[in-house]
């Protein structure tokens, strides 16, 4: 055999090999870590895919990372109050007679999306709670 013939094993070569040790399967993402990676791909011109590779993820797993993120801030945003201006307007209210026993009532009254809703006196707040969560899925 020549040696300009092509061996499979050539002689006195020194092989490398690698012993991984240790337990291997998925790597565990804190919360913390999920919405700091999660935050780099809101930002104006970031590309999911290069930053998916960044952090050894695939541009499928950030994704879904994404979903995730928005189902929990829809869920917190259903049961936590938003407080919104209030515009106060004085009505006009003309003069009449004043029955004995007898006082206006307030009622408050809101606008979302060009839709009034008012809102009176003694009414329940889980009503007026989900008519407002109705009133905004469609708006």
């Amino acid at each position: 055999m020549s040696r300009l013939e092509p061996r499979f094993e050539p002689e006195g070569l020194v092989r490398r090999i690698e012993v991984i040790t240790g337990g291997g399967g998925r790597r565990r993402w804190s919360v913390d870590e999920k919405a700091r990676i999660v935050s780099e791909t809101l930002l104006p011109g970031s590309v999911v895919s290069v930053i998916a590779r960044r952090h050894g993820l695939t541009p499928q797993q950030l994704f879904a990372w994404r979903r995730e993120a928005r189902k929990r801030t829809a869920a917190l945003s259903d049961d936590v109050p938003v407080f919104v201006p209030a515009i106060i307007e004085m009505a006009k209210v003309t003069p009449r007679k004043k029955r004995p026993g007898r006082t206006r009532a307030a009622s408050i009254e809101v606008e979302i999306a060009g839709i009034t809703m008012r809102i009176g006196p003694g009414a329940r707040t889980s009503t007026v709670a989900s008519v407002i969560r109705a009133l905004k899925k469609f708006t």
